[in-house]
């Protein structure tokens, strides 16, 4: 039997700065739950519709993905405390060398409370998908990400976030 895979990968590239310094930097890999799986499969091939605008997110309680999460039932807690009214938007340009980022236009999060932050994720669709800690309107969730370690923050840090969408041939 001939066969053939195609493998995608997300991965974040986080930056903290405090007073324009900065104090901590995460890049890591992450889990594209089940349910997004599906839902490239369907707007590719099954005419959905297409999620047009996505929206980073960062989480707060100590939770490691393992593909069953989805956006009506996450698995964590999803950190609502900064200034911007709305999630950040993901900001992508078009696809180059199979892959597609918001590299020219991280997400910004400018901190309100102290917490810690254990993740980050790219939400979309939906009825409220730029709504801060919205599960109800029915949206996807394309990829969530353990940070290596827990990421302390405090009222007025900024956080950069950066999402890197792969998707290669496995070559087989």
């Amino acid at each position: 039997m001939i066969g053939a895979k195609a493998k995608f990968g997300f991965r974040y590239v986080a930056e903290c700065y405090r007073q324009g310094k900065l104090i901590w930097r995460e890049d890591v890999g992450n889990i594209i739950p089940d349910a997004a799986l599906n839902a490239i499969l369907d707007i590719l091939i099954h005419e959905s519709t297409q999620i047009t605008t996505w929206y980073l997110i960062l989480y707060e309680d100590n939770f490691t993905p393992d593909g069953d999460e989805t956006y009506a039932v996450p698995g964590y807690t999803e950190c609502t405390a900064y200034d911007e009214a709305t999630r950040p938007e993901f900001v992508e340009a078009a696809a180059a060398s199979q892959a597609i980022t918001n590299g020219a236009n991280p997400g910004v999060f400018t901190i309100s409370a102290t917490k810690t932050i254990y993740g980050f994720g790219l939400v979309g669709g939906g009825t409220d998908p730029n709504t801060k800690g919205d599960t109800a309107g029915g949206g996807t969730l394309l990829s969530v990400a353990r940070a290596s370690t827990n990421r302390p923050v405090v009222d007025n840090d900024i956080i950069s976030l950066i999402g890197t969408l792969n998707a290669a041939d496995d070559g087989v």
